[in-house]
C-alpha cells in the first residue's frame, strides 16, 4: 500500500540511524521481522483494531513477545508506533529498513525469475555480470516460473531487465503493431 509506505519512510530512517550509531543492523533486522510477522497475524490486527484495547496493554502485549529479539530502544519504538496508531506500517517499516541496510553495505538484492532453475556456473556470471553493472555486491534470490517460456528478468532495486521468451514476444508485437 503507498500510504502505508509513505508513512513507513521516516520510521524506517529513524530505526536505522540509530542501528548506524549502535552499529546493530543484525538485531534491529530480526526485531523488526517479528514485529511485522506478528503484526500481521489476523488475531493481533483484530486485537489492535477493538477500541476497548488500551494502547498500552498492546505495547505490552508486543513487547513480551518480541522481548528476546527488541534491541535497546526497541520498546520505545514499540510505544511510538501504537501511539501513532502505525501498526500496519510495520511490514513497510521491516522492507524500507532491509532496503536501507542493504545499501548502507553496497548490497543489492536481485530477484530472478526463470524458466528453468539456474546452474551455479549461470547464477556465477550473472551475479558478476550485476556487480560489474550496479557496482555493488549482489545477492541472487531465483524464482522458477514456466510461465515465461524461456530467458529470464531480472529485478534489481529500479533496474529491470526482461530478457524472457515472453517478454521478447510482447514487445515484437508491439513494434509490429505500430
Amino acid at each position: 500500500m503507498a500510504d502505508n509506505a509513505s508513512i513507513a519512510r521516516p520510521y524506517a530512517k529513524a530505526v536505522f540511524d540509530l542501528a548506524q550509531e549502535t552499529d546493530s543492523y543484525e538485531s534491529w533486522t530480526v526485531a523488526l521481522e517479528n514485529l511485522s510477522a506478528i503484526s500481521q497475524d489476523e488475531s493481533f490486527s483484530a486485537l489492535v483494531s477493538d477500541p476497548r484495547v488500551d494502547g498500552s496493554k498492546v505495547v505490552e502485549l508486543l513487547t513480551d513477545l518480541s522481548k528476546d529479539s527488541l534491541p535497546d530502544g526497541g520498546e520505545n519504538f514499540v510505544n511510538l508506533l501504537v501511539q501513532n496508531d502505525r501498526l500496519l506500517a510495520l511490514d513497510d517499516i521491516q522492507q524500507q529498513f532491509s532496503e536501507l541496510v542493504a545499501k548502507a553495505k553496497a548490497l543489492a538484492n536481485a530477484e530472478v525469475l526463470t524458466a528453468i532453475a539456474l546452474t551455479d556456473d549461470q547464477k556465477t556470471s550473472l551475479t558478476s555480470a550485476l556487480e560489474a553493472r550496479l557496482g555493488m555486491k549482489v545477492v541472487i534470490e531465483e524464482t522458477v516460473d514456466a510461465s515465461i517460456v524461456g530467458g529470464a528478468i531480472v529485478k534489481a532495486g529500479d533496474l529491470v531487465i526482461d530478457g524472457s521468451a515472453q517478454g521478447r514476444i510482447e514487445k515484437l508485437t508491439t513494434t509490429l503493431m505500430r
